[in-house]
């Protein structure tokens, strides 16, 4: 890249967040932070009002705003695979912001980039998972989430339970939104648990953002460690062969995976788990290529998803 595109990039940057650190544009284009010192004075003495605040970093003046950015056809192609990927994995309230952000991004396009966008657009397809919609759960709330989690607003809603089948009202102080398992599940400190919780979105109802504001309790990657996913996680500790460990090498991850050890035809692998009757069903897909370690309660588990198996082929 050449010092006038780097220039320009480092404006456009400069306009993306409140302040830039030195180091981030150090980062982004990879050039020493004597470099950045450079080009920063060379847009002041082009006429941009940046300002600069010692151990913070760097801000445009308020007032100040960039003509439309042209997008380049590597970055609006970008854009399209987005979009496609956002079709299957989002709710209606983000569908239609994206696709009124897509309108405006579009508007901006030269008529050949729109022409090649068209012909990409039908030449991509993602094959989502077939999602059943249950008309009691509109899954229509990524759009308010978000909102709150950026104005940390209080949110209260009725809560379904798969595990029990019990609905409960709610108040949380949210503080993430985590995609796993084909679902958005929000992170937040439920205030009725009075601990951390995990909710899947599409088990809310009647969700509403209050006018009360929270200060959020800790960091978000401390409350992350903190999470319970609705219960004490118990340690499960499996053996399985060699062969059988590269078919899961995804699944692993959605069974609460933490960590393996190669002990050559076998591995053990070890897991936290919020149900051991949920984890010894997904077990039983493995047949005679697992084996439990430990706790014993899983084994005894596992000989009844077993005996299951045989009354039901008998019958």
């Amino acid at each position: 890249m050449n010092r006038i595109d780097r220039l320009t990039a480092i404006l456009v940057q400069l306009q993306s967040k409140k302040v830039v650190k030195a180091q981030e544009i150090a980062d982004r284009f990879e050039i020493s932070l004597r470099t950045v010192y450079r080009d920063v004075r060379a847009l002041e003495e082009a006429g941009i009002p940046i300002g600069a605040e010692a151990g913070v970093g760097y801000f445009i003046m308020d007032g100040y705003h960039l003509p439309p950015v042209m997008f380049t056809q590597e970055e609006a192609n970008a854009l399209v695979l987005g979009a496609k990927l956002i079709e299957g994995q989002t709710d209606q309230s983000i569908k239609k912001h994206f696709s009124e952000a897509m309108l405006k991004i579009k508007s901006v396009l030269k008529s050949n980039q729109q022409e090649d966008l068209e012909k990409l657009e039908e030449q991509i397809l993602v094959n989502h998972p077939p999602i059943q919609v249950d008309e009691k759960f509109p899954n229509n709330f990524i759009a308010t989430i978000q909102k709150s989690l950026v104005e940390s607003k209080v949110l209260q809603f009725k809560y379904y339970s798969n595990y029990n089948g019990n609905m409960t009202e709610r108040q949380v102080e949210p503080m993430g939104l985590v995609h796993y398992g084909q679902s958005w599940h929000l992170l937040a400190y439920c205030r009725l648990r009075k601990e951390p919780r995990d909710f899947r979105v599409d088990r809310l109802v009647k969700l509403e953002m209050l006018e009360e504001r929270f200060t959020p309790q800790s960091p978000y990657e401390q409350f992350i460690k903190q999470l319970t996913w609705g219960g004490e996680l118990e340690e499960a500790i499996i053996e399985i062969k060699g062969e059988a460990a590269r078919y899961i090498v995804n699944q692993k991850y959605y069974q609460g995976f933490v960590s393996e050890v190669d002990k050559g035809a076998t591995r053990e692998m070890t897991f936290l788990v919020p149900h051991l009757t949920y984890f010894s069903h997904w077990l039983c897909s493995l047949g005679s290529m697992v084996k439990i370690v430990s706790p014993p309660k899983l084994k005894d588990l596992m000989k009844e998803r077993v005996e299951e198996l045989r009354r039901s082929y008998e019958d």
